[in-house]
């Protein structure tokens, strides 16, 4: 049975929507919990108002200097505030706490419940009390700086809550806007990605890059082939004609002798891809025109690559393209070291050191990150190289590690026997 493989295009789309939607809860829960506190918040606020306010009038105090008609003057003056603020009550009372008004007729007289400050300053807080949970602020009466009594005015909870649904639709306005906007982000992404690559699955655009990069590094490795054997067969024509034949023959057979023993070596690596091998051949050669020195080491009991002849010619050739460049950079010694052994489990390992001067300082930790370079940027892509090697490691289910003094890339990969038997 095939598959099934999203393209790009619609990969792009599900990710970007399921972020909006991702981002929408969040945004929603965190609106919802501000309501919540603003709600409390702007109790707080006019029941604190109300208190001092009615503290501080003058009606207040000389009505509570009055033993007899205390109630009877205040109670219809707190029961206009109550209406006109928006609260539940206004509790005024005497410094003990037996009050004096109160929305239920038979709690006048009572005694307040709720706290009442050893010090003269206003408290506001959460209380249960004859209305139920209530937020209340109670302030002292004070008459040249003695407390003549207190005024207590409170919302009760359900009656914030009451008022949460206006604030609520709000929030699910502004969090269907968020999800739209997303979703239109997600729209205009997926559209572009598939003007750009068509229903092609991300897979497939990969080893399209994997493929350009294949193609760009083992040509390059074929032309430094080519132009290293035309300078020799070009000095060995010249000695001919100057009739200095056995200087022409010397040239000839250190050509041949030295591009035999790298024949030899690959094939004693007979597992390895012949488009890998000639990426070795010509990269050996890219090093003598450089004036690098380049070494390589195949283990014959090296397993076969899980790579395809693409992905190992890519990840190969990257590296050993940085490696080159950088030893090209080296002022003492310059060289390149190479090797394919067997590794732990029956897996392959990839190694490549070089005598280069190191990472940049803030590279390395950004390495394998796209877009991200050591050196300019260039028409070849700079930056691109190490992200697709580690892309290409991580779908094969390879790791890949890295050292310093001296630079070392080491590139582990299940070997091919171990894949097929995990696949049994």
């Amino acid at each position: 049975m095939a598959r099934f493989r999203w393209s790009a295009a619609t990969l792009v789309f599900v990710l970007v929507a399921l972020a909006s939607a991702l981002f929408m809860a969040v945004t929603s829960t965190y609106l919802v919990i501000d309501a919540l506190a603003d709600a409390r918040g702007d109790a707080t606020t006019t029941t604190h108002a109300v208190s001092i306010a009615l503290a501080d009038s003058p009606l207040v105090r000389e009505a509570l200097a009055d033993d007899d008609a205390a109630t009877e003057t205040l109670q219809p003056v707190v029961t206009e505030v109550e209406h006109d603020a928006g609260l539940d009550f206004v509790t005024i009372m005497r410094p003990d706490g037996t009050r004096v008004t109160h929305p239920t007729d038979t709690q006048v007289g009572a005694h307040y419940l709720g706290t009442i400050p050893d010090a003269p300053e206003p408290l506001s807080e959460e209380f249960v009390g004859s209305l139920g949970a209530s937020l209340r602020t109670i302030v002292p009466v004070l008459d040249d700086d003695q407390v003549v009594g207190w005024v207590s005015s409170g919302i009760t909870i359900r009656s914030i809550d009451a008022g949460l649904p206006q604030r609520l639709a709000t929030v699910a306005i502004v969090s269907l806007f968020v999800l739209l906007l997303g979703l239109g982000g997600a729209v205009l992404a997926r559209r572009g990605i598939r003007q750009l690559a068509g229903d092609l699955p991300a897979s497939t655009i990969r080893d399209a890059v994997s493929s350009r990069e294949s193609v760009r590094t083992l040509s390059s490795a074929m032309r430094a082939q080519a132009h290293e054997h035309g300078n020799r067969l070009h000095t060995a024509v010249g000695l001919l004609e100057l009739g200095r034949t056995d200087e022409a023959i010397s040239i000839l057979t250190e050509t041949a002798g030295r591009q035999q023993l790298l024949l030899d070596i690959a094939a004693d690596g007979s597992r390895l891809e012949p488009a890998v091998q000639a990426l070795l051949l010509g990269k050996a050669s890219a090093a003598a025109e450089r004036g690098i020195e380049w070494s390589i080491e195949i283990d014959p009991a090296a397993p076969r690559w899980t790579l395809t002849a693409v992905d190992a010619v890519s990840v190969c050739g990257n590296l050993i393209d940085n490696a080159l460049d950088a030893a090209g950079e080296s002022e003492a010694a310059r060289w390149v070291e190479v090797s394919i052994m067997p590794g732990a489990d029956g897996a392959v390992v990839f190694a490549i050191a070089d005598s280069g001067p190191g990472f940049a300082p803030g590279i390395e930790a950004r390495m394998f990150e796209e877009g991200v370079s050591s050196k300019p940027a260039d028409a070849s892509g700079r930056g691109i190289g190490l992200a697709l090697v580690r892309s290409i490691v991580d779908a094969a289910g390879g790791t890949i590690e890295v050292s310093k003094a001296p630079t070392l890339f080491t590139v582990t990969l299940p070997g091919r026997a171990v894949q097929e038997e995990g696949q049994r």
